[in-house]
């Protein structure tokens, strides 16, 4: 049974809702990581992940700029780079030097992958559409990477930004 809710009730049930890392880089070849709780499978065939950020984010114009992106899957322990990353702007500060968050070279694209992530995507930029308050920016995926290490998600589990790994019943 359902019943009548307005939107900021209802978009609440959404949780756990997983996050990730998109990192590019801007023009002057610094690599910025930025926390996105908007993102999406876009295509199977051939593959494709879309993440969603406000006009206004420092990363908009470094994925305009660069044509690729890296989409990184977070594990549970990344909680604090997780915070910090998407509460800090990449024109203040360079967010991997600060938190000495490990990474290496990405293979087919100009950016990087975050080492102790459970896996990382490097993305093409297919396209970008405005929607509302947001741009969604599809890649498409041209290289993947896997943590050698069983790790596990870590996703927003409530309101204000409370982060953590989700427990399987």
């Amino acid at each position: 049974m359902q019943k009548k809710a307005d939107y900021e009730q209802a978009i609440k049930t959404r949780y756990p809702e997983p996050i990730v890392f998109a990192v590019v880089k801007d023009k002057n070849g610094k690599a910025n990581p930025v926390t996105l709780g908007w993102n999406m499978l876009a295509s199977g065939n051939p593959p494709m992940l879309a993440i969603a950020l406000q006009p206004k984010r420092y990363s908009v114009a470094a994925i305009r700029h660069s044509k690729c992106f890296t989409i990184a899957f977070p594990n549970e322990d990344m909680a604090e780079l997780a915070m910090f990353f998407g509460t800090h702007s990449g024109s203040d500060c360079d967010k991997f030097a600060v938190t000495g968050c490990k990474t290496s070279p990405a293979e087919k694209i100009d950016s990087v992958i975050i080492d102790d992530a459970v896996a990382n995507f490097e993305c093409t930029l297919e396209s970008e559409l405005t929607t509302g308050d947001h741009i969604i920016f599809v890649g498409r995926v041209v290289a993947c990477h896997v943590n050698t290490e069983p790790k596990k998600r870590l996703y927003t589990v409530a309101t204000n930004r409370i982060l953590g790994g989700v427990v399987k019943k």
